[in-house]
């Protein structure tokens, strides 16, 4: 559902705007209290089967956009509880960073496989026949799957000359490639952290809103609000995001007027990383084939990589990763990464600090030159554009080496391409390997569909001076 403005999306851009103007106007948290009552007016209920329900979930969102946990359900609290705590202009979230608010979740069944109306209670039932654990039989006429029995193989869906056969699939496990959406006592959602990467696939693809993530918009301004040097740099993936008169340029004009001092692209980063890939391939992978941790990439991610080179320029700034990956403020509070990135917000949550700032891309006429990177970093934020960047820079710099390539989108299909590489399947090749599908235009923090981003990210990249970085834009 990532690109389609539907109630859920309205609700969490409200709330970001709302927090966010907490922090420019500086008021009292306190009366945080009273925000579900305007995000939620009347006295009949819009999306759920309470009005009390909406609010309470509003405000558990208000506390998740805080940074603090949820409140206990079965204990009676206030939404400001341990709220001076996120009072602060540092980095502030409780773990884990994603959460599922149990008043929303619509307790989903777990997978399995129905017969539906569609039946027809055929003489050959081949359902029965492909069955593995003999989970079917014909009870009044029909097929009926024992959910005991069944295995959840998927056999009798594929024989079935009626289609009368459908799998049932709650919707956050399945967008989670890594199995770590579990169920509690309650038969509602819950979210396993150690297993989960916060990579916020169930977060986009819960029709209830009933999963959220942590923010620290409010911090990020606070910290404006007291004089800090704050840089905002910008993932390769923001072309677009703000609407279709958001140009890169008056992106950088806009986020100067909401405070920031200076904006980077982050695809610098990713032009010294293409750069330093095409050479630990040429000289490493290609030529001798390390058996095990040497094959994998250790350069610098284009986050961290850019917020040196923007600390270098300015030591004493705040600097903000803006970007549409929720997983990388979990990376941003790493002990590698903590001194290199202050802050983390999503493209979803910078809309929401635009909002506040009242800053309408249709009307807006300021504009800023940004144009700091090549086409090969910008290129980082579609699938594929990793391994092409580097096999662009293999042919420009080392002519004549043999490059393979070879990517894959999602986590569960990582996991599997990983497992190949490790069974010596994969030997010289150059792996790219995207969380989310489609790349990161396809991020839990984004704002329009991926096709669309797609088209936006290749139109940036051919306006860039040339695709091909010089060999001296290293780290």
């Amino acid at each position: 559902m990532r690109g389609i403005q539907t109630p859920v999306r309205n609700v969490r851009r409200r709330i970001f705007k709302e927090i966010a103007k907490f922090g420019y106007e500086q008021r009292n948290l306190q009366d945080l209290e009273d925000l579900p009552y305007e995000i939620v007016p009347g006295e009949v209920a819009k999306y759920r089967d309470s009005i009390y329900r909406e609010r309470a979930i509003v405000g558990e969102r208000l506390r998740l956009a805080m940074g603090m946990s949820l409140n206990p359900a079965d204990k009676p609290t206030r939404i400001t509880k341990g709220i001076d705590e996120s009072n602060i202009s540092e980095k502030y979230y409780e773990p884990p960073l994603l959460q599922v608010i149990p008043s929303a979740c619509n307790e989903c069944k777990e997978k399995a496989f129905i017969v539906g109306e569609q039946c027809q209670g055929c003489m050959a039932h081949p359902c029965m026949e492909v069955c593995p654990k003999k989970a079917i039989s014909f009870k009044d006429g029909y097929s009926y799957i024992d959910q005991e029995k069944c295995i959840k193989c998927g056999q009798c869906k594929k024989v079935c000359p009626y289609g009368a056969i459908y799998e049932r699939k709650r919707p956050c496990a399945n967008a989670c490639g890594v199995g770590a959406i579990e169920t509690d006592y309650a038969g509602r959602a819950k979210i396993n952290p150690d297993k989960c990467v916060s990579c916020g696939m169930c977060m986009v693809n819960c029709p209830f809103g009933a999963i959220a993530d942590k923010s620290q918009i409010y911090q990020l301004i606070k910290a404006m609000n007291e004089g800090a040097e704050v840089i905002a740099i910008l993932a390769p993936a923001f072309v677009g995001q703000f609407g279709p008169k958001a140009t890169p340029n008056k992106i950088k004009a806009a986020l100067l007027d909401i405070g920031f001092a200076d904006v980077w692209e982050v695809a610098v980063g990713a032009d010294a990383g293409a750069l330093e890939e095409a050479k630990h391939y040429v000289q490493s992978v290609a030529k001798y084939f390390p058996e095990v941790i040497d094959e994998i990439s250790n350069a610098l991610t284009p986050m961290v990589a850019t917020a040196r080179a923007a600390r270098i320029a300015s030591p004493n700034a705040k600097i903000v990763f803006v970007g549409p990956c929720v997983a990388k403020k979990l990376e941003a509070s790493r002990r590698t990464v903590r001194s290199e990135v202050d802050f983390v917000i999503t493209f979803e949550e910078l809309a929401g600090m635009f909002d506040a700032k009242e800053i309408d891309f249709n009307t807006y006429e300021k504009e800023e030159e940004l144009n700091d990177a090549f086409g090969a970093g910008r290129g980082y934020a579609v699938a594929s554009g990793v391994a092409g960047a580097i096999k662009a820079c293999i042919d420009e710099y080392y002519p004549g080496t043999e490059v393979k390539i070879d990517h894959v989108e999602g986590l569960a299909d990582c996991k599997k391409m990983l497992l190949q590489a490790k069974a010596g399947k994969k030997k010289g090749y150059l792996i790219e390997g995207m969380g989310c599908p489609g790349g990161c235009v396809a991020g839990a923090g984004t704002n329009i569909p991926v096709m669309k981003a797609q088209i936006q990210v290749k139109k940036f990249v051919k306006e860039a001076e040339d695709f091909v970085p010089p060999e001296t834009a290293q780290y």
